[in-house]
């Protein structure tokens, strides 16, 4: 198959694209890079710095285009797939919609469907709009929820919604989002991690328990990480000969990687039922997850064995009891380790992953396929 990959979230599509090359498919990334992370794509679509930025950006997508066609698949990271207003962004969907045989939404992060259902609907307990029947009104949350609600970003998202042959979710908390609206088309689909050939189970440092955190200073608060800083630092502070913190702060993907090296736990993203990319990536080197493994994520995945996330509830307290424990048992941590590696490898690894993609796409691709034809 050709199939073209627009659009980036936390490498979801630089991966996927290598375990679909590695199946023997024609793949073409083109994307930002998701901005300062830098990720790997073929073609790079990065909103200029300076005057006319988004004038500049437009004629260089246009002269693009001519690239942008003759695929069998096409798939969205997201109904804002390039780093233009909403306005501009229908006749770019249409156009590839025209050119292309079958287009594929991925539910992989902020739309207008998460951000109605989590803070209108509440089917979650927690979210990043909610806390129970309470709705989020912090800063970041009340920014996203003035972009995507009664605005052209959610015609454009319903429209694709509707319109494309089917949409891929990949977490428990976006296929919640989605499904109820199109239970035909909409097929849960586990991130892509490439599993390093090198891992540890074993404990980084006899005497410390090492500790590491990501921040990305507009979305700390919105993603819970002023709070999992906060209680790691507390902790450190009444454990410092027990603890060490490592502390990245806005770093692109390859430093953040290799400053990851050599933790036993990371702490990430304290409103999500399940692990994304960044900890996914760390379980696969043996890291574990302190964050979200409620049971959904285990039952969307169809695992009942392995439990390798630290699962803390959307509290301070929550996370330092969490955290304490593991200071104070670090016998529990090559237990933990071996598991996140095996977690990991079992429902993600890329080339897995790649195989259900190629499925998805061959059946949309069928003659018999019953997807609906939107020419």
């Amino acid at each position: 198959m050709k199939i073209l990959l627009i659009g980036e979230y936390s490498n979801v599509h630089a991966t996927l694209a290598d375990g679909l090359r590695q199946r023997g498919h024609k793949v073409t990334v083109v994307s930002n890079g998701d901005f300062w992370k830098n990720y790997p794509r073929d073609i790079d679509v990065s909103r200029p710095q300076g005057p006319l930025a988004g004038l500049r950006l437009l004629m260089r997508l246009y002269c693009l285009l001519p690239r942008m066609r003759g695929y069998d698949i096409v798939q969205l990271i997201n109904p804002v797939f390039f780093e233009l207003k909403a306005e501009r962004l229908f006749w770019f969907y249409d156009y590839l919609r025209r050119h292309n045989k079958k287009v594929v939404l991925g539910a992989f992060g902020m739309d207008w469907y998460w951000v109605h259902t989590c803070t209108v609907e509440k089917p979650l307990r927690y979210s990043d709009f909610n806390f129970g029947d309470q709705v989020r009104t912090d800063e970041a949350a009340v920014r996203e929820q003035h972009d995507w609600l009664g605005t052209t970003k959610e015609t454009l998202n319903k429209k694709i919604a509707q319109d494309a042959d089917a949409i891929v979710t990949g977490l428990y908390e976006y296929d919640v989002c989605y499904r109820p609206h199109f239970p035909e088309k909409t097929q849960f689909i586990p991130f892509p991690i490439k599993l390093p050939e090198t891992y540890s189970t074993e404990r980084c440092k006899a005497s410390k328990v090492s500790v590491f955190i990501g921040i990305s200073r507009r979305r700390s608060a919105y993603k819970g990480t002023d709070i999992m800083l906060q209680a790691a630092k507390d902790l450190h502070t009444k454990y410092a000969y027990r603890m060490r913190l490592n502390i990245a702060e806005g770093v692109p993907f390859e430093e953040y990687q290799q400053m990851m090296e050599g933790s036993d736990a990371i702490l990430d993203q304290l409103y999500a039922y399940t692990p994304s990319m960044n900890p996914l990536l760390a379980m696969s080197k043996g890291i574990i997850c302190i964050g979200g493994g409620e049971p959904e994520n285990y039952e969307i995945l169809g695992e009942d064995e392995l439990r390798p996330i630290i699962n803390v509830q959307p509290t301070y307290e929550s996370v330092y009891q969490e955290l304490e424990q593991l200071i104070l048992h670090p016998e529990r941590i090559p237990m933990l380790k071996q598991q996140s590696r095996e977690y990991v490898k079992r429902h993600h690894d890329y080339l897995k992953v790649a195989r259900q993609y190629e499925q998805l796409y061959l059946s949309l691709l069928s003659p018999s396929s019953g997807s609906q034809q939107h020419r």
